[in-house]
């Protein structure tokens, strides 16, 4: 069991869901993009709120996460919900993103990847998506640091929107925006947040 993972089983086993149970913002308000019965990849999915919210929405659902008890509520919250969820326990190291191809790749504040990882991973969706596939991006900005309301301490860790349109080069940016807002999800993400929203369609000839 690595560190990261004992990490997250140890921040996940409260009773309570640390990020809360609703999904983030900016699912709900850029899913409209995603039709119905779409295959979509939620990445590093945690105690599952968005990826129970998106199966609600009727998408056929693939959750990846690392840690057994997060990924043990996420089942709870989905029986809660009456949607069914294909549940996998992965590690963005080490996901074989070539497995199955999906019509959208769903990263939800995935901020614990440094520069290295995260380059890995976003090559790893890029991968994942079929041609004309869609990218769903949301996570903090470099500033969250001095924000303290959630996020690691590494401003590298952080997304700007110039890294992005690098590491997905060629995509049809749908939606790009840098701002703050106010959120309030669970203990784990509470107050003035620096965030980046992104939403890209891979072009259809690759």
């Amino acid at each position: 069991m690595s560190e990261a993972q004992q990490r997250w089983d140890r921040r996940f086993a409260g009773q309570d869901y640390l990020f809360g149970t609703a999904p983030a913002a900016f699912m709900t308000l850029q899913a409209g993009v995603l039709t119905p019965g779409s295959l979509v990849l939620a990445v590093a999915d945690g105690e599952g709120r968005n990826s129970v919210w998106l199966a609600g929405q009727g998408m056929r659902v693939t959750a990846m996460d690392s840690s057994p008890v997060g990924q043990a509520k996420a089942r709870a919250l989905a029986a809660r919900n009456g949607v069914s969820i294909d549940f996998r326990l992965g590690d963005v190291a080490t996901w074989d993103w070539q497995a199955t191809a999906y019509d959208a790749v769903v990263a939800i504040f995935v901020q614990f990847a440094g520069p290295d990882l995260r380059a890995a991973m976003f090559k790893g969706f890029d991968q994942a998506m079929k041609p004309g596939g869609l990218l769903l991006l949301h996570g903090y900005a470099p500033r969250q640091v001095g924000y303290g309301t959630g996020g690691p301490a590494q401003s590298e860790n952080m997304y700007e929107l110039p890294m992005l349109h690098t590491a997905f080069a060629g995509y049809d940016v749908l939606h790009e925006v840098d701002h703050d807002a106010v959120i309030d999800e669970g203990t784990g993400h509470s107050g003035c947040s620096a965030l980046i929203d992104f939403v890209a369609r891979k072009p259809k000839g690759i």
